[in-house]
């Protein structure tokens, strides 16, 4: 066949986005039977409550959950044959989230985050610095 490379990146993307779906479709399961369990809570406190007039919350655009961003970085770090620059693991952590990369004025304030996090997970003996850049480094995996 012709475009064999072609066809098989195509068929690697598809079961990618699959995977990304199912993985979703699993969030969102487990996030209905939480919102169960919360609604029946506020029943118990009050029975008569009507819960279609709570509105809900959007976090916003660029916030990340408690601690995704430290899990992206330590799974990207754990499977990394080498250190990796603070700009390479910025760019995971926008890939990872959905986020455009685009945004360029996003993006620097992402690398600073990342840093943050970065010199957080140092402090708990998680990672560590192996050649600082300036302000910046590669970082690793301990152990």
């Amino acid at each position: 066949m012709k475009n064999e490379h072609v066809l098989s990146g195509l068929i690697a993307k598809r079961a990618d986005i699959a995977g990304q779906i199912e993985r979703l479709q699993l969030e969102i399961r487990q996030l209905i039977v939480a919102l169960d369990h919360v609604d029946a809570s506020i029943r118990l406190f009050d029975p008569d409550v009507d819960l279609e007039d709570v509105k809900s919350r959007l976090p916003p655009r660029h916030m990340a959950f408690k601690g995704e961003v430290s899990r992206i970085l330590l799974n990207t770090l754990r499977k990394a044959t080498a250190p990796m620059p603070v700009s390479e693991l910025a760019m995971v952590v926008l890939t990872e989230r959905g986020l455009s990369l685009d945004d360029k004025p996003f993006l620097v304030v992402l690398k600073r985050r990342v840093d943050a996090c970065l010199r957080n997970l140092r402090k708990k003996g998680l990672v560590k610095m192996t050649r600082p850049i300036g302000s910046l480094g590669h970082w690793e995996i301990v152990g």
